[in-house]
């Protein structure tokens, strides 16, 4: 292959696996946009040996999705639903978030009042009822009540004290309901970090934790973790690409378009076949890094559609190896050597990545685009 996305399924359950821990209660993985970009299909699978609440998605299409693979867990569709697809999504036995008055009724009146949660908006404002507003509800809520309420954090991972606005306000929401239901659910990855002691709510949420992108890279917290013990993510996510060329470029010469790279000395730069259409953004041109035989390499002139160059001035590689553009660095010498599994690798860490080229991790995990073969390691037995 030329380039691919290499997915540890093993790094990803030992991730769930201490979210799990750290916050004493079941985790309801988040699995929408793909997981995350890694494929759904093999990552709900091995989560499945971990046993989690259920599963959580953006759309009704994720969900049948996820049915059509052969889950039967609860499955909880977190972006408002339109009225034409309430049938598809009772038929699929999802469970959505509802937050709108006009739809609760028209979801509880054609479904029986199927199993539902109340999204309730605590400062994030982009869906859900207002907190202020949920004791106006009570009647409705107390004829058709929900089997969950959730809220959603905006800045988890800053130390601004936000975050315990948010919950105070959910809390108080939630006291305002007629009944109060079963399923409670607040913490994201961010927020699961900074757990203290076991979460208060019925369950988590961790995405993209899971996937090996920790918010400790991007604003580290202040507040202590139990026994003093950070919580740190795995990382999960290699995007691997072949050089197909080499060559020697002389002082004054440029490298790509805009001649952005030009070389005060005589360099040498390595082709890989990977660019943004693939999903490494252009926004690494001469600011991202790559591994090369072990060796950290910069990005040189601007990525391309399909390929990326690097300065590869003073390695000793050769067309065909494997370079590493996000991740942990490939096994042995890169060439298909065996590995030393006792030698620790370097990783081009995907936060640190997205913050030298300004883009968000999240965004650089979804972006990783379906061109790119996904190679699964570790997959657990069934």
């Amino acid at each position: 292959m030329r380039a691919w996305v290499e997915i540890d399924l093993g790094a990803l359950l030992r991730n769930a696996r201490a979210v799990g821990g750290r916050a004493g209660v079941p985790i309801l993985p988040m699995v929408k946009a793909d997981a995350y970009g890694l494929g759904a299909g093999p990552v709900v699978q091995a989560l499945e040996t971990v046993h989690p609440w259920g599963y959580g998605v953006a759309t009704v299409e994720e969900g049948a999705a996820l049915r059509a693979g052969g889950i039967t867990r609860t499955v909880v569709v977190f972006d408002p639903i339109l009225a034409e697809e309430i049938e598809a999504a009772h038929a699929e036995r999802l469970s959505p978030t509802l937050g709108d008055v006009a739809m609760i009724t028209r979801w509880a009146t054609a479904t029986g009042n199927a199993p539902w949660h109340l999204a309730i908006d605590t400062g994030m404002s982009r869906t859900g009822v207002r907190w202020t507003t949920v004791g106006d509800l009570h009647a409705l809520l107390a004829q058709y009540p929900p089997i969950g309420a959730c809220t959603h954090f905006h800045s988890a991972d800053a130390d601004d004290g936000s975050a315990d606005i948010q919950l105070g306000r959910f809390r108080s929401a939630v006291g305002t309901l007629a009944h109060r239901p079963p399923v409670l659910h607040a913490e994201n990855s961010p927020a699961i970090e900074r757990l203290t002691e076991a979460s208060t709510w019925t369950l988590v949420r961790p995405g993209v934790f899971l996937y090996g992108v920790g918010s400790r890279g991007i604003v580290p917290p202040t507040s202590p973790a139990p026994q003093g013990r950070p919580l740190e993510s795995e990382p999960v996510v290699a995007l691997r690409a072949r050089i197909v060329e080499l060559r020697w470029i002389e002082p004054g010469e440029s490298v790509s378009y805009g001649a952005t790279f030009r070389a005060t000395e005589r360099r040498r730069i390595a082709t890989v076949a990977a660019g943004y259409a693939d999903g490494y953004r252009r926004a690494f041109s001469n600011v991202g890094r790559a591994l090369v035989r072990g060796q950290r390499v910069p990005v040189a002139g601007v990525v391309t559609m399909d390929m990326t160059m690097l300065d590869v001035t003073g390695v000793d590689c050769a067309v065909g190896d494997v370079t590493t553009l996000l991740g942990i660095g490939a096994a042995g010498s890169e060439t298909g050597a065996a590995a030393n599994t006792h030698q620790p690798r370097d990783a081009i860490d995907v936060n640190a990545a997205a913050r030298d080229a300004g883009l968000c991790s999240y965004e650089l995990l979804t972006g990783l685009r379906l061109r790119l073969p996904r190679v699964y390691l570790d997959a657990p037995r069934a």
